[in-house]
Order: C-alpha cells, then structure tokens, then sequence
C-alpha cells in the first residue's frame, strides 16, 4: 500500500466531505474529554497542571511554546501533562461526577422523548406521564457522594 493510499484508507468524511484523519477525530474527543474532567475537577489540580492544561488544550499551544513560556524542558511539559491526564482522570474513577452527569443527561432526555411521544399520542396519557415524573424524580433525589 503506497502512502497516499495508507492516508486514504486512515480518513473519514466530515459533513462537509473534507477528509479529517481518525487521529485526528482521536484527539478531538481526548480533548472534549479532557475538557469536560477538568471542568469537574481542574481546581484539584496544581497550579502547574491547570496552566499546562490550559496553555495546552484551551489556547493549542505546542510542548515546545509551553516549555519556553514557562523555561523548562519540553519533556517536563510532557511529564506535567500526563500526570494532570492520569490525575483528573483518577478523581474520575473515584469520584465519577462525569458519568454521573451524563446518566441524568441520558434520563433527561428519555424523559423528553416520553413527553413528546405523549405529546403526538391519540391515547390516555397517565402511564407515560407518570414515568417521566418518576424518572425526574429520581434525578431530583440522587445524592453526590462516594460509594
């Protein structure tokens, strides 16, 4: 397989039919998820993480711009990185604030779906609307805490 076949092979097709490469779809969603821990739990962090993070991910600048801005080397930029990813991802498994967002995300729109199914319905409504307020009710009681 010649390169330019490889590149073909690795890419995918955006809405607008310009090739993006599966890396980096990758690091798209590393990045997301990136994002999305260190909103949970970024304060957790160092002050070197969270401005290595931020220089990083939020403002795209390279291991070798972060290392000069802030007189390191580019490996220890890379050091501080990965153990700011290890660490948020750490707080994560134990704390699992992120997944617990996402599972009211996911109930809250089941709920929506119910409701607009009642909404378009010909039939006696109680069943489906007992269900979605039984399933709001269950987000309005969980607790945030660790198991």
């Amino acid at each position: 397989m010649t390169g330019s076949e490889w590149r073909e092979c690795c890419q995918v097709k955006k809405l607008d039919s310009t090739p993006l490469s599966l890396y980096n779809l990758f690091m798209i969603e590393k990045m997301i998820r990136i994002g999305r821990l260190y909103y949970y739990y970024g304060d957790l962090l160092t002050e070197r993480q969270q401005k290595c993070l931020d220089l990083h991910y939020l403002q795209d600048l390279s291991l070798g711009e972060i290392a000069a801005e802030l007189g390191v080397s580019r490996q220890a930029i890379n050091d501080i990185l990965h153990r700011a990813e290890e660490t948020l991802e750490h707080y994560e498994s134990v704390l699992k604030m992120m997944d617990a967002d996402d599972k009211r995300t996911a109930t809250l729109q089941s709920v929506r779906a119910q409701l607009i199914k009642a909404l378009q319905a010909d039939y006696p409504l109680d069943g489906i609307l007992r269900n979605a307020v039984d399933e709001i009710n269950g987000i309005l009681e969980q607790k945030v805490g660790i198991e």
